[in-house]
C-alpha cells in the first residue's frame, strides 16, 4: 500500500522537493500552499495529488483542506509541517506588530493546526510520522530576525512535546533544521538583512557560510534526504530529535 503523505507549503521550494522525493515511491500526495500560481503549476505536474490554496494561519481554511484529505484517504502516514515564511527583518524597536504576528502565524500556528489534525488520525491508527521544518535559528539568536527566530524556537518546543505525547501511540515526531538553503527565498532574506544592517548583500551571504564549520550553504536535496530518512524504517526509534542539516552552524554575526 502506498504511503499517504501531506506537505504544507508543498508547491515550491523545500516542500516541492519533499513531494518529489516521496513521489518516486508512488506515494499519495496532498499539499497546500498560499501561492496560487505555484499551486496551479503543481497541479499540472502532479494531477493525481490533492492540492489547494490555503493560508496555514487560518483555522477555517486549514480545517476545510484537512477534511478533504481525510475524506479521500481516511488516515495519513507522513505529515510534513513545512509551511514557513522569513518574515520581516529589522531592529526590534522598528518592527511592525502585524508583520510579527504574520511571521509567527505562518511558521508556528500553521504547524499547530497541521499537527493537531495529524495527531488525532495517527493516534487512532497507531502509527505515523510527523516532520516539522524548523531552522538552525531554532538553536540560537539571529540579529534583526526576532519574529522568525521566536517562531522557530517555538517549533522545537512543539516537536519535543508532541514526541512525548504521541510516542505511546506509535507516532514519531522530529524536526529538521535547515541552515542557509540556496534559492529565491534566502535571496529575499539576504536583501532584508543587508538593508537592516547597512551591509552589502554579498557580505551577508559570506557571513552565512563563514558561520558554519563546513563553510557552505546547503541545498533543498540535503534537507529532503533527512526528511526521507526520518520517515523511513531506518529511523523507527528516532523521535523527539532536532536534526540540523547546515554544515554545523558555529556562530551568527
Amino acid at each position: 500500500m502506498s504511503r499517504r503523505v501531506l506537505v504544507t507549503g508543498g508547491a515550491s521550494g523545500i516542500g516541492r522537493a519533499i513531494v518529489e522525493y516521496f513521489s518516486k515511491d508512488k506515494a499519495q500526495i496532498a499539499i497546500c500552499d498560499a501561492d496560487a500560481a505555484a499551486v496551479a503549476m503543481f497541479k499540472g505536474d502532479f494531477p493525481d495529488a490533492i492540492a489547494e490554496v490555503c493560508d496555514v494561519r487560518d483555522e477555517a481554511q486549514m480545517e476545510a483542506f484537512l477534511a478533504r484529505v481525510e475524506e479521500a484517504w481516511g488516515g495519513v502516514d507522513v505529515v510534513c509541517a513545512n509551511a514557513g515564511t522569513g518574515g520581516p527583518a529589522g531592529r526590534i524597536e522598528d518592527l511592525d506588530f502585524q508583520a510579527w504576528q504574520d511571521c509567527v502565524g505562518v511558521n508556528l500556528f500553521g504547524a499547530f493546526l497541521t499537527c493537531r489534525w495529524a495527531a488525532r488520525l495517527m493516534k487512532a491508527q497507531g502509527s505515523g510520522v510527523i516532520s516539522i521544518t524548523t531552522s538552525t535559528s531554532g538553536f540560537h539568536g539571529v540579529p534583526y530576525r526576532s519574529p522568525y527566530v521566536a517562531a522557530k524556537w517555538g517549533l522545537v518546543g512543539l516537536m519535543k512535546t508532541l514526541a512525548m505525547e504521541l510516542g505511546p501511540y506509535g507516532v514519531r515526531v522530529n524536526a529538521v533544521a535547515p541552515g542557509a538553503v540556496e534559492g529565491p527565498r534566502m535571496e529575499r532574506v539576504l536583501e532584508m538583512e543587508a538593508a537592516a544592517d547597512g551591509r552589502d548583500i554579498e557580505e551577508v551571504r559570506d557571513l552565512y557560510a563563514a558561520g558554519t564549520s563546513m563553510r557552505t550553504w546547503v541545498t533543498g536535496d540535503d534537507i529532503v534526504q533527512m526528511v526521507g530518512f526520518l520517515a523511513s524504517d531506518a529511523a523507527r526509534k528516532v523521535s523527539g530529535q532536532l536534526m540540523a542539516v547546515d554544515g554545523y552552524t558555529e556562530r551568527m554575526t
